[in-house]
C-alpha cells in the first residue's frame, strides 16, 4: 500500500474564509484558500480518511477523537454571530482512531479516546474548504499538553 502525503495544512485566523472578519490583507487570504481548496487535486487518490493533528487541541496524553459524527467545536471568540453556526457534517471514523491508538501505543505513548471532542477551527476551517461536501472521515488527535514528547 502505498503512503499518502503528509501535509502542514494552515487555518488563518477564526472562520475567515467565510464571514468577514475584520482583519487581514484580502489578496493573501484569497490565495490561502485557494491553496487549501487545491489539497485534494494534490493528493495521487482521493484519501480513505484523514488524521489531522490539531494545534487547538492539547490533552495529557495523546487523545484521539472517536466520536461516529462529531460536532464543531467552535474555539474562537468575538466573531459575528453567523460564525458559530458554520457547518462541516464530516464523519469520524472510529476505526482509524483505534488503529491510531494502537500504533501510538505500541510506540510507547499513552493514549486516550474522546467520543465527544469536536471539530476545531483548526481543522474545520480549512477542511471545509478542501472538502466543502464533507465527504471524507476525518479524526483529530491531539498534542501532549505542554508540548512535550
Amino acid at each position: 500500500m502505498a503512503r499518502m502525503p503528509v501535509y502542514f495544512v494552515p487555518h488563518g485566523g477564526g472562520p475567515w474564509p467565510f464571514v468577514d472578519v475584520g482583519f487581514g490583507d484580502r489578496a493573501e487570504l484569497d490565495q490561502l484558500a485557494g491553496y487549501l481548496r487545491s489539497l485534494p487535486a494534490a493528493l495521487p487518490v482521493k484519501p480513505r480518511a484523514l488524521l489531522v493533528i490539531s494545534a487547538h487541541w492539547e490533552e495529557p496524553v495523546l487523545t484521539v477523537m472517536t466520536g461516529e459524527r462529531p460536532p464543531l467545536y467552535y474555539d474562537y471568540y468575538g466573531f459575528p454571530p453567523e460564525s458559530y453556526t458554520l457547518t462541516w457534517p464530516a464523519p469520524g471514523d472510529p476505526a482509524l482512531a483505534a488503529r491510531v491508538r494502537e500504533l501510538l501505543g505500541a510506540a510507547g505513548f499513552a493514549t486516550a479516546e474522546d467520543a465527544g471532542r469536536g471539530f476545531d477551527h483548526g481543522t474545520f476551517v480549512p477542511l471545509k474548504l478542501a472538502y466543502p461536501a464533507a465527504d471524507v472521515p476525518a479524526v483529530q488527535l491531539s498534542l501532549r499538553r505542554g508540548l512535550d514528547p
